[in-house]
Protein backbone atom coordinates (compact mmCIF):
# COMPACT_ATOMS: atom_id res chain seq x y z
CA UNK A 1 0.00 0.00 0.00
CA UNK A 2 1.19 3.85 -0.68
CA UNK A 3 2.41 5.49 2.16
CA UNK A 4 -0.75 8.23 1.93
CA UNK A 5 -2.86 5.28 2.36
CA UNK A 6 -1.21 3.88 5.14
CA UNK A 7 -1.20 6.95 7.16
CA UNK A 8 -4.65 7.59 6.01
CA UNK A 9 -5.84 3.85 8.14
CA UNK A 10 -7.12 3.78 11.30
CA UNK A 11 -6.55 0.71 12.69
CA UNK A 12 -8.21 -1.18 16.25
CA UNK A 13 -6.74 -3.71 18.23
CA UNK A 14 -8.73 -5.87 20.09
CA UNK A 15 -6.76 -6.60 22.63
CA UNK A 16 -3.65 -5.90 24.31
CA UNK A 17 -1.58 -9.48 25.04
CA UNK A 18 1.62 -10.00 23.47
CA UNK A 19 -0.08 -10.31 19.82
CA UNK A 20 -2.12 -6.84 20.13
CA UNK A 21 0.90 -4.84 21.76
CA UNK A 22 3.70 -6.25 19.34
CA UNK A 23 0.38 -5.51 16.24
CA UNK A 24 -0.02 -2.07 17.48
CA UNK A 25 4.11 -1.18 17.24
CA UNK A 26 4.56 -2.88 14.07
CA UNK A 27 1.44 -0.94 12.64
CA UNK A 28 1.91 2.35 13.82
CA UNK A 29 5.47 2.09 12.67
CA UNK A 30 3.75 2.06 9.29
CA UNK A 31 2.33 5.78 9.71
CA UNK A 32 -1.37 4.18 11.05
CA UNK A 33 -3.51 5.49 13.07
CA UNK A 34 -3.69 2.71 16.18
CA UNK A 35 -5.65 2.16 19.06
CA UNK A 36 -5.36 -1.16 21.56
CA UNK A 37 -8.63 -1.56 23.29
CA UNK A 38 -8.33 -4.05 26.31
CA UNK A 39 -10.68 -5.72 27.96
CA UNK A 40 -9.12 -5.75 31.67
CA UNK A 41 -8.28 -2.41 34.15
CA UNK A 42 -4.37 -3.26 34.11
CA UNK A 43 -2.75 -5.77 32.32
CA UNK A 44 -0.74 -8.19 33.95
CA UNK A 45 0.72 -11.65 32.81
CA UNK A 46 0.93 -14.98 35.47
CA UNK A 47 2.18 -17.79 35.15
CA UNK A 48 6.36 -18.35 34.38
CA UNK A 49 8.80 -17.84 31.51
CA UNK A 50 9.15 -18.30 28.14
CA UNK A 51 11.73 -18.38 25.23
CA UNK A 52 11.62 -15.83 22.85
CA UNK A 53 13.30 -17.46 19.46
CA UNK A 54 15.78 -15.62 16.86
CA UNK A 55 13.25 -14.76 15.09
CA UNK A 56 11.39 -13.29 16.88
CA UNK A 57 13.93 -11.26 18.47
CA UNK A 58 14.64 -10.05 15.24
CA UNK A 59 11.32 -8.52 14.64
CA UNK A 60 11.93 -6.38 17.92
CA UNK A 61 15.21 -5.16 16.42
CA UNK A 62 13.50 -4.18 13.27
CA UNK A 63 11.17 -2.53 15.10
CA UNK A 64 13.76 -0.53 17.39
CA UNK A 65 12.45 -2.71 20.39
CA UNK A 66 15.50 -4.99 20.77
CA UNK A 67 17.19 -3.71 23.59
CA UNK A 68 13.86 -2.57 25.60
CA UNK A 69 13.17 -6.84 25.50
CA UNK A 70 16.54 -7.74 25.89
CA UNK A 71 17.93 -6.38 28.53
CA UNK A 72 14.98 -8.01 30.64
CA UNK A 73 16.21 -11.29 29.67
CA UNK A 74 19.06 -13.87 29.67
CA UNK A 75 20.17 -15.10 26.40
CA UNK A 76 20.08 -19.05 26.20
CA UNK A 77 22.15 -20.96 23.83
CA UNK A 78 21.22 -24.53 23.73
CA UNK A 79 17.78 -26.72 25.14
CA UNK A 80 17.95 -30.01 26.58
CA UNK A 81 15.41 -32.75 26.89
CA UNK A 82 16.13 -35.74 29.71
CA UNK A 83 14.42 -38.10 31.06
CA UNK A 84 12.67 -38.18 34.75
CA UNK A 85 15.77 -39.27 36.69
CA UNK A 86 18.06 -37.07 34.93
CA UNK A 87 19.64 -38.90 32.24
CA UNK A 88 19.84 -37.16 28.40
CA UNK A 89 17.47 -37.90 25.66
CA UNK A 90 18.47 -34.84 23.32
CA UNK A 91 20.58 -31.48 23.66
CA UNK A 92 20.18 -29.04 20.72
CA UNK A 93 21.06 -25.39 20.19
CA UNK A 94 18.44 -23.37 19.28
CA UNK A 95 17.62 -22.83 15.42
CA UNK A 96 18.00 -19.99 13.58
CA UNK A 97 20.88 -18.44 15.54
CA UNK A 98 22.48 -17.83 12.61
CA UNK A 99 19.63 -17.44 9.98
CA UNK A 100 20.34 -13.34 10.33
CA UNK A 101 23.18 -10.50 10.03
CA UNK A 102 23.22 -10.46 13.80
CA UNK A 103 23.97 -13.18 15.14
CA UNK A 104 20.56 -13.60 17.47
CA UNK A 105 20.16 -16.10 20.63
CA UNK A 106 16.79 -17.08 21.94
CA UNK A 107 15.71 -15.03 25.08
CA UNK A 108 14.39 -16.29 28.23
CA UNK A 109 12.05 -13.79 29.84
CA UNK A 110 9.51 -13.62 32.50
CA UNK A 111 5.87 -13.52 30.64
CA UNK A 112 5.27 -10.42 33.13
CA UNK A 113 8.13 -8.63 32.16
CA UNK A 114 7.61 -9.13 28.48
CA UNK A 115 4.48 -7.32 28.40
CA UNK A 116 5.85 -4.85 30.26
CA UNK A 117 8.39 -3.90 28.06
CA UNK A 118 5.79 -4.53 25.13
CA UNK A 119 3.53 -2.01 26.41
CA UNK A 120 6.33 0.34 27.19
CA UNK A 121 7.30 1.23 23.75
CA UNK A 122 4.42 1.77 22.89
CA UNK A 123 2.82 5.75 22.48
CA UNK A 124 0.93 6.97 25.88
CA UNK A 125 -2.71 6.97 24.96
CA UNK A 126 -2.79 4.34 22.32
CA UNK A 127 -4.18 1.88 24.55
CA UNK A 128 -7.49 1.94 26.19
CA UNK A 129 -8.28 -0.40 29.18
CA UNK A 130 -11.52 -1.06 30.56
CA UNK A 131 -12.86 -1.71 26.73
CA UNK A 132 -14.39 -5.11 26.56
CA UNK A 133 -15.59 -6.02 23.77
CA UNK A 134 -19.27 -6.62 23.12
CA UNK A 135 -19.85 -6.89 19.12
CA UNK A 136 -18.34 -6.37 16.18
CA UNK A 137 -19.85 -5.42 12.64
CA UNK A 138 -18.09 -5.66 9.66
CA UNK A 139 -19.63 -3.49 6.98
CA UNK A 140 -17.11 -4.71 4.54
CA UNK A 141 -14.83 -1.76 3.86
CA UNK A 142 -14.94 -1.11 7.59
CA UNK A 143 -15.76 -2.77 10.68
CA UNK A 144 -17.71 -1.09 13.88
CA UNK A 145 -17.19 -2.22 17.61
CA UNK A 146 -19.24 -1.83 20.37
CA UNK A 147 -17.91 -2.32 24.07
CA UNK A 148 -19.57 -3.10 26.96
CA UNK A 149 -18.94 0.46 28.32
CA UNK A 150 -21.04 2.04 25.86
CA UNK A 151 -18.26 3.48 23.87
CA UNK A 152 -18.61 2.54 20.04
CA UNK A 153 -15.70 2.48 17.68
CA UNK A 154 -15.59 2.47 13.80
CA UNK A 155 -12.24 1.29 11.80
CA UNK A 156 -10.74 0.67 8.71
CA UNK A 157 -9.22 -2.48 10.15
CA UNK A 158 -9.41 -4.65 12.64
CA UNK A 159 -7.01 -7.09 14.52
CA UNK A 160 -8.72 -9.55 16.88
CA UNK A 161 -6.34 -10.54 19.31
CA UNK A 162 -8.20 -11.20 21.87
CA UNK A 163 -6.83 -14.49 22.52
CA UNK A 164 -8.23 -18.32 22.69
CA UNK A 165 -12.20 -16.73 23.57
CA UNK A 166 -12.08 -14.22 21.22
CA UNK A 167 -15.26 -12.50 21.13
CA UNK A 168 -14.48 -11.48 17.05
CA UNK A 169 -13.54 -15.28 16.14
CA UNK A 170 -16.41 -16.29 17.79
CA UNK A 171 -18.87 -13.65 15.87
CA UNK A 172 -17.03 -13.36 12.39
CA UNK A 173 -15.31 -16.21 11.59
CA UNK A 174 -15.69 -19.74 14.08
CA UNK A 175 -18.19 -20.48 16.80
CA UNK A 176 -16.12 -23.61 18.04
CA UNK A 177 -14.77 -23.45 21.38
CA UNK A 178 -11.21 -24.13 22.42
CA UNK A 179 -10.42 -27.51 22.92
CA UNK A 180 -9.37 -29.62 26.27
CA UNK A 181 -6.38 -31.25 26.06
CA UNK A 182 -6.55 -33.60 28.63
CA UNK A 183 -3.58 -31.89 30.36
CA UNK A 184 -3.16 -29.52 33.81
CA UNK A 185 -0.54 -26.96 33.70
CA UNK A 186 1.49 -26.08 37.12
CA UNK A 187 3.65 -23.12 36.65
CA UNK A 188 5.72 -21.36 39.38
CA UNK A 189 8.53 -18.70 39.81
CA UNK A 190 10.64 -19.77 42.34
CA UNK A 191 14.41 -17.92 43.68
CA UNK A 192 17.64 -19.85 41.90
CA UNK A 193 18.34 -20.25 45.71
CA UNK A 194 16.18 -22.80 46.05
CA UNK A 195 17.02 -24.58 43.19
CA UNK A 196 19.10 -27.83 44.66
CA UNK A 197 21.73 -26.71 41.99
CA UNK A 198 19.66 -27.38 39.22
CA UNK A 199 20.26 -24.13 37.89
CA UNK A 200 23.73 -23.26 36.61
CA UNK A 201 23.67 -21.41 33.52
CA UNK A 202 21.15 -20.03 30.79
CA UNK A 203 19.41 -22.64 29.30
CA UNK A 204 16.07 -24.70 29.16
CA UNK A 205 15.80 -28.50 30.60
CA UNK A 206 12.98 -30.77 30.53
CA UNK A 207 12.19 -33.56 32.22
CA UNK A 208 9.92 -36.22 30.71
CA UNK A 209 8.31 -39.37 32.54
CA UNK A 210 5.35 -41.48 34.27
CA UNK A 211 2.70 -39.37 31.84
CA UNK A 212 4.54 -35.58 33.09
CA UNK A 213 6.64 -32.75 31.93
CA UNK A 214 8.83 -30.66 33.25
CA UNK A 215 10.09 -27.18 31.76
CA UNK A 216 13.38 -25.80 33.71
CA UNK A 217 13.32 -22.38 32.41
CA UNK A 218 16.65 -20.07 33.99
CA UNK A 219 15.36 -16.51 34.82
CA UNK A 220 19.22 -15.82 36.16
CA UNK A 221 18.74 -12.12 35.47
CA UNK A 222 16.22 -12.01 38.03
CA UNK A 223 17.95 -14.62 40.21
CA UNK A 224 14.72 -16.74 39.87
CA UNK A 225 13.58 -19.97 37.61
CA UNK A 226 10.69 -20.56 35.96
CA UNK A 227 9.19 -24.17 36.93
CA UNK A 228 6.14 -25.56 34.64
CA UNK A 229 4.34 -29.56 35.27
CA UNK A 230 2.26 -30.17 32.52
CA UNK A 231 0.55 -33.87 33.86
CA UNK A 232 -2.48 -35.60 32.37
CA UNK A 233 -6.00 -34.62 33.90
CA UNK A 234 -9.72 -35.48 33.18
CA UNK A 235 -10.49 -32.65 35.14
CA UNK A 236 -11.45 -29.85 32.46
CA UNK A 237 -12.05 -26.91 34.74
CA UNK A 238 -10.23 -23.79 33.67
CA UNK A 239 -8.96 -23.32 37.12
CA UNK A 240 -8.44 -26.62 39.01
CA UNK A 241 -7.49 -26.87 42.23
CA UNK A 242 -4.19 -28.63 43.64
CA UNK A 243 -2.99 -29.68 47.07
CA UNK A 244 0.98 -29.67 47.51
CA UNK A 245 0.42 -33.69 48.37
CA UNK A 246 -1.41 -33.87 44.80
CA UNK A 247 1.41 -32.40 42.90
CA UNK A 248 4.17 -34.38 45.03
CA UNK A 249 2.62 -37.73 43.74
CA UNK A 250 2.64 -36.32 39.83
CA UNK A 251 6.64 -35.66 40.65
CA UNK A 252 6.87 -39.08 42.40
CA UNK A 253 10.13 -41.26 40.53
CA UNK A 254 11.80 -37.61 39.36
CA UNK A 255 15.06 -35.89 39.95
CA UNK A 256 15.07 -36.21 43.93
CA UNK A 257 15.95 -32.57 43.42
CA UNK A 258 12.87 -31.77 41.76
CA UNK A 259 11.04 -32.96 44.01
CA UNK A 260 12.54 -30.77 46.64
CA UNK A 261 11.75 -27.84 45.03
CA UNK A 262 7.88 -28.92 44.78
CA UNK A 263 8.07 -29.63 48.42
CA UNK A 264 9.24 -25.91 48.94
CA UNK A 265 6.54 -24.42 46.60
CA UNK A 266 4.59 -21.63 47.96
CA UNK A 267 1.27 -23.42 46.30
CA UNK A 268 -0.44 -19.60 46.81
CA UNK A 269 1.68 -18.75 44.15
CA UNK A 270 1.19 -21.45 41.92
CA UNK A 271 -0.76 -20.60 38.76
CA UNK A 272 -3.07 -23.97 38.14
CA UNK A 273 -4.60 -23.85 34.42
CA UNK A 274 -6.45 -26.44 32.33
CA UNK A 275 -4.25 -26.55 29.16
CA UNK A 276 -6.54 -25.76 26.10
CA UNK A 277 -5.83 -24.71 22.44
CA UNK A 278 -8.22 -24.65 19.30
CA UNK A 279 -8.69 -26.46 16.24
CA UNK A 280 -7.08 -24.58 13.33
CA UNK A 281 -10.03 -22.09 11.66
CA UNK A 282 -10.11 -22.53 7.97
CA UNK A 283 -10.31 -17.94 7.22
CA UNK A 284 -8.73 -15.40 9.89
CA UNK A 285 -9.91 -12.52 7.72
CA UNK A 286 -12.41 -10.69 5.61
CA UNK A 287 -12.12 -7.28 3.83
CA UNK A 288 -11.19 -5.58 6.92
CA UNK A 289 -10.91 -7.71 10.04
CA UNK A 290 -8.29 -10.09 10.64
CA UNK A 291 -7.31 -12.47 13.87
CA UNK A 292 -3.91 -12.36 15.12
CA UNK A 293 -1.84 -15.04 17.57
CA UNK A 294 -4.18 -17.00 20.06
CA UNK A 295 -7.24 -15.66 18.66
CA UNK A 296 -6.38 -17.39 15.08
CA UNK A 297 -4.18 -20.15 16.21
CA UNK A 298 -4.18 -20.75 19.80
CA UNK A 299 -1.54 -23.97 20.52
CA UNK A 300 -0.46 -26.20 22.94
CA UNK A 301 2.84 -24.96 25.12
CA UNK A 302 4.70 -28.22 23.85
CA UNK A 303 6.53 -26.50 21.78
CA UNK A 304 7.08 -22.79 23.19
CA UNK A 305 5.39 -21.00 20.39
CA UNK A 306 2.65 -19.12 21.45
CA UNK A 307 3.68 -15.95 22.24
CA UNK A 308 6.40 -16.09 19.48
CA UNK A 309 3.95 -17.02 16.79
CA UNK A 310 1.62 -14.15 17.72
CA UNK A 311 4.49 -11.71 17.46
CA UNK A 312 5.46 -13.14 13.96
CA UNK A 313 2.05 -13.01 12.53
CA UNK A 314 2.44 -8.80 13.69
CA UNK A 315 5.67 -8.77 11.75
CA UNK A 316 3.91 -10.27 8.90
CA UNK A 317 0.45 -8.77 9.44
CA UNK A 318 2.93 -5.10 8.73
CA UNK A 319 4.49 -6.70 5.95
CA UNK A 320 1.43 -7.83 3.82
CA UNK A 321 0.06 -4.34 4.06
CA UNK A 322 3.49 -2.58 2.75
CA UNK A 323 3.31 -5.89 -0.07
CA UNK A 324 0.27 -5.45 -0.79
CA UNK A 325 -2.21 -3.13 -3.17
CA UNK A 326 -5.14 -2.61 -0.55
CA UNK A 327 -6.18 -3.69 3.09
CA UNK A 328 -8.22 -6.52 2.05
CA UNK A 329 -5.80 -8.03 -0.35
CA UNK A 330 -3.19 -7.47 3.16
CA UNK A 331 -4.89 -9.39 4.70
CA UNK A 332 -5.19 -12.75 2.16
CA UNK A 333 -1.73 -11.97 2.01
CA UNK A 334 -1.13 -11.90 5.24
CA UNK A 335 -2.90 -15.48 5.84
CA UNK A 336 -1.50 -17.47 3.36
CA UNK A 337 1.92 -16.51 4.60
CA UNK A 338 1.47 -17.72 8.25
CA UNK A 339 -1.28 -20.10 7.91
CA UNK A 340 0.32 -23.25 7.00
CA UNK A 341 3.17 -22.46 9.71
CA UNK A 342 0.93 -22.01 12.42
CA UNK A 343 -1.41 -25.12 11.29
CA UNK A 344 1.69 -27.51 11.56
CA UNK A 345 2.58 -25.83 14.97
CA UNK A 346 -0.56 -26.34 16.20
CA UNK A 347 -0.67 -30.12 14.92
CA UNK A 348 3.20 -30.47 16.79
CA UNK A 349 2.19 -28.96 19.35
CA UNK A 350 -0.74 -31.47 19.74
CA UNK A 351 0.96 -34.83 19.87
CA UNK A 352 1.38 -36.46 23.45
CA UNK A 353 4.78 -37.99 23.33
CA UNK A 354 6.94 -38.93 25.48
CA UNK A 355 10.82 -39.52 26.03
CA UNK A 356 10.75 -42.44 22.94
CA UNK A 357 8.95 -40.07 20.53
CA UNK A 358 11.49 -36.99 20.78
CA UNK A 359 12.87 -38.09 17.97
CA UNK A 360 9.06 -37.85 15.82
CA UNK A 361 8.70 -34.02 17.23
CA UNK A 362 12.39 -33.09 16.72
CA UNK A 363 13.23 -34.91 13.92
CA UNK A 364 16.86 -35.31 13.42
CA UNK A 365 17.87 -33.57 16.27
CA UNK A 366 18.58 -36.62 18.88
CA UNK A 367 22.58 -36.37 19.32
CA UNK A 368 24.27 -39.37 18.82
CA UNK A 369 25.38 -39.06 22.37
CA UNK A 370 21.58 -38.90 23.22
CA UNK A 371 21.14 -41.54 21.40
CA UNK A 372 23.77 -43.99 22.80
CA UNK A 373 22.67 -43.62 26.17
CA UNK A 374 18.94 -44.53 25.03
CA UNK A 375 20.37 -47.70 23.88
CA UNK A 376 22.05 -48.78 27.26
Amino acid sequence: MKTSELTDLNIAVVGAGYGGAAAAKALSLLGATVDVYEQASQVREVGAGIGLRPSTMDRFRQWGTFDAIAKVTSPSDYFEILTATGEPIMKEAWPGIHDFAVETKTHLIHRGDFIEALLGVLPEGMVHLGHKLETIEDKGGKSVLTFTNGKTVEAGLVIGADGIKSVVRKQLFSDKGPVFSGEHAYRAVASTDHAYGMVVDDNFRMYIGHGTKIYLLPLRHRNQMSFDITTLSEDSSWNPTMTKDDLLKVVEGFDERIVNIVRDLDMDTVNCRAVYDIDPINVWHSDSVALLGDAAHSMLHHQGQGANSAIMDAGALADALLDAGSVKDALALYQARRKPETDELQRISRQGWTEDEVDDVFPGQKTETSATSQER
